[in-house]
């Protein structure tokens, strides 16, 4: 039987899972978590599957050797990449992505609205969010739109609200909107870095959308599976980053939406 006081492992290519372990602090108030970006090798999302599958195990395997008690997947790309393979490699762990948690969570909005998943070049190509919007409702009107440059206008703060960064993201967000603005739609944000950007896009779309966050969907999948069971735990939380633990200290904080400790550098 896992012991309820370890914490819950969480991974993500780099610092946009820190608003899935935002959604899960707020969630399971009083649980500890280990957090992992692996900024090293950010993004994941130009890389091939198999690609993708090497660097989540290994992810995977650091958080487990620290003893954790259940594993979030914090990406999208790694989602759609690993999500099987690590449920097996770590089987009893529970392991949880964010891509089933979004898409239910879609498809329960959508009525007879269309879907538009925003994602990452990979995320789109794999076609696993497009797969279980249509398997639970196959009469969805489904898009899905890649959208590379958004990680690195994430990473760089062009969600703030100053006048030059406003403009840039404005622009970007437009692009990948088109010929869906003041549609009857639902959006799916289909990277952990985009949620960022979300009251930029409620501007730009108008009231008709709906905009889903996967990161609060998957939280609540995990605070259910869990039953937050934290009996003992410490509510604390531990960073881990491959590279960059200064810059991800600081910028880590805006996606995390307070500010951030220690980060310990590690090698995975």
């Amino acid at each position: 039987m896992i012991d309820a006081k370890l914490p819950i492992g969480v991974f993500d290519s780099g610092m946009g899972g820190l608003t899935v372990l935002r959604a899960l602090q707020a969630a399971m108030p009083g649980e500890s978590f280990i957090y992992l970006g692996d900024s090293a090798r950010l993004p994941y999302g130009n890389k091939t599957p198999e690609t993708v599958q090497e660097y989540a195990l290994q992810a995977s395997a650091a958080l487990v050797e620290r003893g954790i008690k259940a594993l979030v997947i914090a990406c999208n790309t790694a989602s759609a990449a690993a999500l099987p393979l690590l449920a097996k490699a770590y089987a009893p762990l529970p392991v949880f992505g964010v891509i089933e948690p979004g898409a239910q969570a879609a498809a329960s909005a959508a009525a007879d609205a269309e879907v538009l998943v925003l994602a990452t070049e990979g995320t789109v190509m794999d076609g696993t969010y497009q797969r279980a919007l249509l398997a639970a409702n196959p009469d969805l009107s489904v898009y899905a739109r890649a959208c590379p440059l958004w990680v690195t206008l994430a990473e760089q703060g062009y969600a703030e609200d100053s006048q030059e960064s406003g403009m840039v993201a404005d622009a970007v967000l437009s692009h990948a909107l088109r010929g869906f603005r003041h549609r009857r739609l639902v959006l799916l944000l289909g990277c952990t870095h985009f949620p960022v950007f979300r009251h930029k896009l409620a501007a730009l779309l108008g009231d008709a959308a709906v905009i889903v966050d996967s990161a609060q969907t998957t939280a609540l999948q995990v605070a259910e599976a869990l039953k937050s069971d934290n009996a003992g735990a410490s509510g604390d939380v531990t960073f881990l980053a491959t590279d960059g633990a200064e810059r991800f200290r600081r910028v880590g904080a805006y996606f995390l939406g307070k500010p951030i400790g220690a980060v310990e550098l590690v090698k995975i």
